[in-house]
């Protein structure tokens, strides 16, 4: 399996720091690319589908995460903050209610953090001696 329980943390903490890039370098690129190619407010098909492969990965490092996850907070807080990630992402692809582009920043960097807090803090060091606080 692509992602398995052991890495899932790392996979979904580097999932959510790319995703980040991915929203912020976007107006820079299309920015930069006025000179070159007609102005066009469309934003492409295959540029806005790296939201949803970014999405569905890191909904798969979430489910991972929370089912090796030993601290029942820390499961909660990945789901909350994966649902307002997905949430915003989905909205805007929909154009639905315009929110500032800070709260996915936002939802972004704290799934990376509850991501890295449990790979740190609470996932088992062994299969049969789990650690739990």
């Amino acid at each position: 399996m692509l992602i398995s329980i052991k890495n899932s943390d790392f996979v979904g903490a580097c999932s959510s720091v790319l995703c980040m890039l991915h929203c912020m370098l976007s107006p820079i690129l299309f920015m930069s690319q006025t000179q070159t190619v007609n102005i066009s407010i469309e934003i492409p098909f295959l540029w806005q589908s790296v939201n949803y492969i970014f999405l569905f990965i890191s909904m798969i490092a979430v489910y991972f995460s929370i089912k090796n996850s030993t601290k029942l907070f820390v499961k909660i807080l990945l789901a909350i903050s994966w649902l307002s990630l997905s949430f915003l992402i989905i909205n805007e692809g929909l154009e639905g209610f315009h929110f500032p582009e800070i709260y996915t920043y936002i939802s972004a960097s704290l799934l990376s953090i509850f991501h890295i807090y449990n790979l740190k803090y609470c996932t088992c060091n062994e299969e049969d001696e789990c650690c739990v606080h």
